[in-house]
C-alpha cells in the first residue's frame, strides 16, 4: 500500500445495537498498513442547533442530561426526523423547545465526534422571533432561560457551558449579533 494513503477499507460488518436514536455497528477494517482492525461506529441521523436571538438576548434550554448525570444550558436543538430537512427540523426544533418561530440562516454544519459516530450538527441563525409554540416531546422537560448575548459570549469564553454545539454556536457568531 502506498505510504501516503490515509484510507481504511471497510471488509465486513454487524449490526450491535439498533435503538430508537442510533444504530451500533463493528466494522472490520483493512489499514493502510496491510494490517485488519475492529472500527465501531454509532450511526446517527443528525441534528440541528438553533441560536435564537431575542432583543439581544439569547434563548437557551436547561434541562438534564441523563447520559451526563447532569443539568446543561443549551441552544435549543434536536435530531433530524426521516426525511425531514435540517432547516424544517431547526423550525420545529426552535417553536417545540421555545415557543418561538423566525427568519433562519445557517451558520455552520460540522461532525460532533467524527471519532466514533457519523452524527452531523447542522447550525442555525433564528431572529425577528414571534411567539407561536409547538406542543414539546413527551419525554423532554425542559426551562427556556433568557441570557443577554454579551454575557452568552462571555460565559461561552469562561467555559461555563458544557455544551459543544452551544459553546461553538455563540462563539461562531460573536461580534455579528
Amino acid at each position: 500500500m502506498e505510504k501516503d494513503n490515509l484510507l481504511e477499507e471497510y471488509l465486513e460488518g454487524e449490526v450491535i445495537l439498533e435503538g430508537r436514536i442510533i444504530r451500533v455497528e463493528r466494522d472490520s477494517v483493512l489499514l493502510p498498513n496491510g494490517h485488519v482492525s475492529t472500527r465501531e461506529v454509532v450511526r446517527h441521523p443528525g441534528a440541528v442547533g438553533v441560536i435564537a436571538v431575542l432583543d439581544q438576548e439569547i434563548l437557551l434550554v436547561r434541562q438534564y442530561r441523563y447520559a451526563i448525570a447532569q443539568e446543561t444550558l443549551e441552544i435549543p436543538a434536536g435530531k433530524l426526523d426521516a426525511n425531514e430537512s435540517p432547516l424544517e427540523c431547526a423550525k420545529r426544533e426552535l417553536r417545540e423547545e421555545t415557543g418561538y418561530r423566525g427568519s433562519m440562516e445557517g451558520v455552520s454544519t460540522f461532525y460532533t465526534t467524527p471519532g466514533f459516530t457519523d452524527e452531523v450538527m447542522h447550525l442555525f441563525l433564528a431572529r425577528d422571533l414571534i411567539w407561536d409554540p409547538l406542543k414539546p416531546d413527551e419525554d423532554e422537560f425542559l426551562r427556556v432561560e433568557r441570557i443577554p448575548w454579551d454575557k452568552a459570549v462571555q460565559m461561552a469564553r469562561k467555559n461555563l457551558f458544557k455544551d459543544a454545539k452551544t459553546i461553538l454556536g455563540i462563539l461562531l457568531l460573536q461580534g455579528q449579533i
